[in-house]
């Protein structure tokens, strides 16, 4: 897949300008922005707290099925 060139972002900016607005583009950019700075800082404060340990997980086997006892023969003459 070729890489794009120099006319191919100002086509692509001059259609999302046209698409969206200045104004509205300008507050997509801030938001962009912001979130991605959110994530920079996250990940740095996770990387810089050592990890707690996880507890292992712990599974019962399962249950054997405990035999249904069968119904009286209710037909049974006595």
């Amino acid at each position: 897949m070729p890489s794009m060139g120099g006319w191919e972002w100002v086509i692509l900016a001059l259609i999302a300008l046209l698409l969206f607005g200045g104004s509205r583009l300008a507050g997509i950019g801030k938001s962009t922005g912001k979130a991605i700075r959110e994530f920079k800082e996250e990940t740095a404060s996770l990387r810089s707290t050592p990890a707690e340990p996880v507890p292992p997980v712990t599974t019962t086997p399962p249950q054997a099925a405990s035999p249904v006892d069968p119904e009286p023969n209710t037909d049974a003459k006595t």
